[in-house]
């Protein structure tokens, strides 16, 4: 009996893998099939939020990103539900100039799936849904803390899915980020009807062209050759061919009025361009300019120095020559000469502070007077010496 248990809970593993297998090929396959028919309907329409193809997609890639994504767990040990947004917003913040923020800060925006899914809108409008894939994908520890084994996200077929993606980008789209395509309590309801291919066998082939012939054969005698149906089939001929037309001559203004905004967007740029270098020789010259009134200011700087550094020798030797007499005027000074407190001089009150310049030239007047004295006592000894020596007895005269 304990063999038989586990050979049929190795029986059901090995089925539980086997569906999980189909199932994600199945989502892939189908998810492949929902971007062709976007690409197919954008060439002829704009796609927006009531584009069937467009909620179909939106619905196929809700259930590739919440394929076995691992619940919430709380503080008393309750698993809750999580949606992809949770994974997008730990795994997606070191996109450069991501949108997440942007999401967060959004006031009609407020449960986790609602963000999801205006967050599939907004990058699918900034054609950057794969590279946001991308990205979530090369963060493989925080995608193996979100996702259970055997999830799409961590097998090798999430690469195929990045690389599908990408052909999204060629797509513009048009979205309404307040309508009712963001309600958070709507499930995502994938619609495998357009992508099913209906095959008849050949038993019931047999059958329809069995009673086709009774019938033709039952209504020969009394019909002639129906022309009418020769007519029908022209008709839905030519209105098939002037729906085709029309199609194309959609196309062709579609494209007519893309080439248009080309031309309009390079003769912007163009003039930005010109602009932008007009702007940039004007710098340059004042740049210019600014180096040449720089080399002036500093040649007129440095003669100013230099003629400082001039009147700065001069001033010091003038008071080294002020320095010099003042030193003589103390050196030539008598002793018997009276202090400026006894003998106060003419037109100096005695309580008069005597400033340098008044000392110097005091200085320089008692020097000459003394000079013009010893002058004349000198004069006076050459003159007396004469008369002493001729009326001295017993010296005669040379």
């Amino acid at each position: 009996m304990a063999s038989l248990g586990a050979g049929l809970h190795l029986i059901r593993k090995r089925g539980a893998v086997r569906s999980s297998a189909v199932e994600r090929r199945n989502l892939l396959t189908v998810c492949r099939f929902s971007v062709k028919t976007l690409l197919d309907r954008s060439w002829f329409d704009t796609i927006d939020d009531s584009s069937p193809e467009f909620i179909n997609f939106v619905s196929i890639l809700e259930h590739i990103l919440n394929h076995r994504l691992k619940g919430q767990t709380t503080w008393f040990g309750y698993e809750s539900a999580r949606s992809f947004w949770d994974y997008i917003k730990a795994s997606c913040s070191k996109v450069p100039h991501n949108c997440i923020q942007s999401i967060e800060s959004m006031e009609n925006v407020r449960s986790s799936r609602a963000k999801g899914r205006a967050w599939i809108r907004v990058v699918l409008m900034e054609k950057r849904l794969s590279e946001y894939i991308s990205s979530a994908l090369r963060d493989f520890k925080t995608t193996r803390r979100f996702y259970e084994d055997g999830a799409i996200m961590l097998g090798e077929e999430a690469g195929l899915l990045a690389d599908t993606l990408i052909g999204l980008n060629t797509i513009d789209f048009s979205f309404c980020l307040k309508g009712e395509g963001l309600d958070g309590s709507c499930p995502a309801v994938i619609d495998y009807t357009p992508y099913l291919k209906f095959a008849q066998s050949a038993d019931s082939i047999s059958s329809d062209e069995e009673e086709m012939r009774t019938l033709g054969s039952s209504g020969s005698e009394s019909s002639t050759p129906d022309k009418t149906a020769t007519a029908a089939s022209i008709f839905t001929e030519q209105s098939n061919l002037v729906s085709k037309c029309k199609r194309f001559e959609q196309k062709y203004r579609l494209a007519l009025e893309q080439k248009g905004y080309l031309e309009d967007l390079v003769r912007l740029r163009e003039a930005q361009l010109s602009e932008a270098m007009s702007h940039n020789k004007a710098l340059q010259q004042s740049l210019a300019d600014t180096h040449l009134s720089h080399a002036f200011e500093k040649e007129q700087l440095e003669c100013i120095i230099l003629e400082l550094q001039d009147q700065l020798k001069c001033f010091q030797s003038l008071e080294q020559l002020s320095a010099d007499m003042n030193l003589s005027q103390i050196s030539l000074e008598p002793s018997h000469t009276p202090s400026s407190k006894q003998w106060p001089r003419r037109g100096i009150s005695p309580s008069a502070k005597e400033t340098p310049s008044l000392r110097g030239l005091c200085g320089s007047l008692t020097s000459v007077a003394s000079y013009k004295s010893l002058a004349s006592l000198k004069s006076s000894e050459c003159l007396a010496s004469p008369a002493t020596e001729i009326s001295s007895p017993g010296i005669t005269p040379s």
